[in-house]
């Protein structure tokens, strides 16, 4: 066949369509030699990939150290904030009670309850000890319940028997409360 012919079938579609035309410059790799390459190809993805994954590990220990490292900061900033109402605490605790009237020991311990209050809502803490206001599970811990004389106050805090705590938001504790419900008929 002459190379009018195979480009006659080339162009009518016929059996060396699609095999590469002597000459046009299209190479084919030998397999031997493909393999080689895409061998080379594998190992080079499997290395970045072993690479990658080190990296994020060796981020992973280095974020949760730091995040270690800020929390213990922040915990040790904060009783650094406490520790001038503990020593005020301290001599109050070790006053001779005979030598000492009671209002002097009650104003001191006020100042401690006020030091430490000082800093506490500067570090962000809140309580929550409020009566009269509607019941709610994610601030209150019902631990009684009381009849209520009104229906407006139905599953509402009669009595805070112990605060909760929140800071910033969070709850840390949540207060201990009577709720009070309205049993009448409603007449």
């Amino acid at each position: 066949m002459d190379d009018k012919e195979k480009q006659r079938q080339t162009a009518d579609g016929g059996a060396d369509a699609t095999a590469p035309a002597q000459g046009s410059g299209a190479l084919i790799e030998p397999p031997e030699e493909a393999v080689a390459r895409l061998e080379r190809e594998v190992a080079d993805l499997k290395d970045k990939y072993l690479r990658l994954a080190a990296e994020y590990d060796n981020f992973r220990k280095r974020a949760l150290k730091e995040r270690t490292d800020a929390w213990e900061k922040a915990q040790a900033d904060l009783v650094l904030r406490l520790v001038d109402a503990l020593d005020d605490l301290a001599r109050f605790a070790h006053v001779d009670p005979s030598q000492t009237d009671a209002k002097t020991i009650h104003d001191g311990v006020d100042l401690v309850e006020r030091k430490l209050w000082k800093e506490l809502e500067a570090a962000g803490v809140t309580r929550v000890d409020q009566a009269g206001v509607p019941f709610d599970p994610n601030l209150h811990e019902a631990v009684t319940t009381r009849p209520a004389d009104h229906p407006a106050k139905d599953h509402t805090v009669g009595a805070v028997l112990q605060p909760g705590y929140q800071m910033r938001g969070a709850l840390i504790r949540p207060a201990r409360v009577v709720v009070l419900q309205w049993t009448g008929d409603g007449s």
